[in-house]
């Protein structure tokens, strides 16, 4: 028998207490305010991974809230008393569906366009591990200190960025690998031009490696394109748009991106 299943045994063999359910229900209502002595308490790493949870917590239950107020919405305007009574002339030309309906499937609309659009030339690649990505750097007087990284791959840096006393940098970018100009095709017109980075969009890795400006395989970049000459509906002229990487930098010694257009 496991470990703890010592108590579910005992609950089948003796049953339990009469005032079992009335002690359940008092420990959950004492639990509200566990939570929030624990959440005015607790700090630093602790304190951070709690309140991602519990943000995760309340944005489900807000999202489970909001749709059972559209159902609600579309439930009273479908109601059969409403239909048979008399309305006023300025209410004639109303449909039955929910304004609140119709305004969220127009945003989820909206969001399957805007996820349809940016389908990348390599929807998979394979993921990157902090073992490979980083290199532990000894630091300290005697060399007993292992908290700085050195980032082995090629890395994006921006020109106004001031770098930390090195001293206090845990994250060392080598200036040989930093590249700021990738080599973009156009898929439509089949020319490649050589144009600079803005920044990195998003890094498939990891949410860090895309906040550190590395540069993988599978990598969204955005380029300088207004020397393309590219123009909206409107007739701006397109400044920035996105490319994804379709290369190994540190191997090759240069990016190469497709342009998603």
């Amino acid at each position: 028998m496991p470990q703890h299943e010592h108590i579910e045994l005992h609950r089948k063999r003796h049953g339990e207490r009469l005032d079992a359910p009335e002690r359940k229900r008092k420990k959950e209502a004492r639990q509200v305010h566990e939570q929030a002595t624990f959440a005015r308490k607790v700090h630093g790493i602790r304190a951070k991974l709690h309140n991602k949870k519990r943000f995760k917590e309340k944005a489900t239950m807000r999202k489970t809230i909001k749709m059972h107020e559209e159902r609600d919405a579309h439930a009273r305007n479908d109601d059969d008393a409403a239909k048979d009574a008399a309305l006023p002339a300025y209410l004639l030309d109303r449909e039955g569906v929910s304004r609140a309906k119709i305004l969220s499937n127009t945003v989820k609309q909206k969001r399957a366009e805007k996820a349809g659009k940016w389908t990348v030339p390599i929807p998979k690649v394979r993921p990157v591990a902090d073992d490979e990505m980083f290199r532990v750097q000894t630091s300290g007087k005697r060399g007993n200190k292992s908290w700085k990284r050195v980032v082995n791959k090629v890395t994006f840096v921006d020109d106004n960025f001031t770098r930390k006393p090195p001293k206090y940098e845990r994250f060392i970018r080598p200036s040989g690998l930093r590249m700021k100009k990738a080599h973009v095709t156009h898929p439509e017109l089949k020319t490649t031009f050589n144009l600079d980075i803005i920044g990195v969009k998003k890094n498939p890795s990891s949410p860090m490696y895309t906040a550190l400006g590395v540069v993988t395989k599978g990598t969204v970049i955005e380029v300088n394109v207004s020397e393309l000459g590219l123009v909206t509906t409107s007739g701006r002229v397109v400044w920035g748009k996105y490319a994804q990487v379709t290369n190994n930098p540190e191997l090759d010694g240069c990016i190469n991106a497709v342009l998603l257009v």
